[in-house]
């Protein structure tokens, strides 16, 4: 299945967001450092870029997690939905930079926080409307709690984007299977 652009990437912004604080480190430092990621995802609207703010956006990653982790469909939808309420969604058709017709679906001047709920909000609602959660993994790499969005066509996907688990992981099974043969 191939999702709307804007939901493909509300779907890995969100597993960006979750990914800045990974084993217990803060990766989302300061305003200027949550400036470069929303601008790496192309958001639009309203930016305080205070301490304040960037707190709240901390804040919402535990929500997230706990969404892509969900334990039951009724709890997950039961989260998306308090999320998009929390986040005042609104759906509106907009068209911005190199970007065609799409879903915003928070006016431009809300608070950053209830923008990043009402988009994630709407992009978690697509999986579970056409079935999809399947799609939200975590990376397989040891000692790695990152998240990822599965959008291969044959759902193989196994390692996050933050570093080289995958690499790192081949090499490992490499290197033990090059034991393994040469103790034999």
């Amino acid at each position: 299945m191939t999702f709307a652009h804007d939901i493909e990437v509300s779907l890995v912004w969100s597993a960006a967001l979750i990914n800045t604080e990974r084993n217990g480190e803060e990766l989302l430092s300061d305003p200027a450092t949550l400036d470069a990621l929303l601008d790496e995802y192309e958001w639009t609207g309203r930016r305080d870029g205070t301490p304040i703010e960037l707190e709240q956006v901390r804040q919402l990653r535990p929500a997230l997690r706990r969404m892509w982790l969900f334990a039951d469909l009724d709890s997950l939808v039961g989260d998306v939905n308090t999320m998009l309420g929390d986040g005042h969604a609104a759906p509106r058709l907009a068209r911005h930079g190199d970007w065609g017709w799409h879903l915003h679906v928070s006016q431009d001047a809300a608070p950053l926080v209830e923008r990043i709920m009402a988009e994630c909000a709407v992009a978690f609602a697509e999986l579970v409307r056409t079935d999809q959660l399947n799609r939200l993994k975590l990376c397989e790499a040891d000692e790695c709690d990152a998240v990822l969005i599965d959008l291969s066509r044959n759902r193989s996907r196994r390692f996050c984007d933050t570093g080289n688990c995958g690499n790192r992981t081949n090499v490992a099974a490499y290197r033990a299977r090059k034991r393994r043969r040469s103790t034999t």
